[in-house]
């Protein structure tokens, strides 16, 4: 594998195991507005946008909440789950630990909201890993858009050829590739019917990825 000055990765899910927890919050979420539903459900959405999310789950719970609510509501359920029940994916501390000695660039690219992204990198103890974080808050237009990739990009002075990108969604590996960047894929249970055929490497444990200096 040719040698990358850079390593950008996606949070939820790639960095972290937090599919299965926002899946978790937004059926407990709207449990508080309505009928249950089954926190695996997000499976069938996992990758889209928080207005396809949100409205797939009202739909399937056929509820129809106040979105500023819902979102509040979520909010206090979710960061509950982070707190208690959040868990790095396996050895990706390692990985960073590693990339981080050869002295490559890293820089965290996500589509969550920034207290998202904070409180994931801060339950973690990643914050100190990266040299620049992309968050919602931003950019206009979000993944598969390469708008986050190539901010990530401007702010660390680098170009796409030397950048590795790591994604656990269709449309973050579009997002790379509209950003003409090279990406690894990062498979678990939340993400099987995503197609991962843009990914030079599937990975579902970091240990299984070496990096060539």
């Amino acid at each position: 594998m040719k040698n990358y000055t850079t390593c950008l990765f996606d949070l939820d899910g790639t960095l972290v195991e937090s599919k299965k927890l926002k899946g978790k919050a937004l059926a407990e979420t709207c449990n508080l507005f309505g009928d249950k539903v089954d926190a695996t459900i997000y499976k069938s959405v996992m990758g889209e946008s928080w207005f396809q999310v949100t409205r797939y789950f009202f739909k399937v719970a056929e509820i129809e909440p106040n979105i500023d609510l819902f979102n509040a509501e979520f909010k206090n359920i979710y960061q509950q789950l982070l707190s208690t029940e959040l868990l790095p994916n396996p050895n990706v501390e390692e990985l960073l630990t590693q990339l981080k000695a050869m002295g490559k660039n890293l820089g965290v690219v996500s589509s969550a909201d920034k207290w998202m992204v904070n409180q994931v990198l801060s339950e973690m103890n990643f914050i100190d890993y990266f040299d620049v974080v992309i968050t919602k808050e931003l950019v206009e237009k979000h993944k598969p858009n390469s708008e986050a990739y190539l901010l990530a990009m401007k702010k660390l002075s680098v170009s796409s050829s030397e950048v590795l990108v790591f994604e656990d969604s269709r449309a973050g590996l579009l997002a790379a590739k509209n950003a003409n960047c090279d990406s690894v894929a990062f498979r678990h249970e939340y993400n099987v019917n995503n197609d991962f055929g843009l990914a030079l490497q599937v990975i579902s444990d970091f240990n299984q990825f070496v990096l060539v200096d």
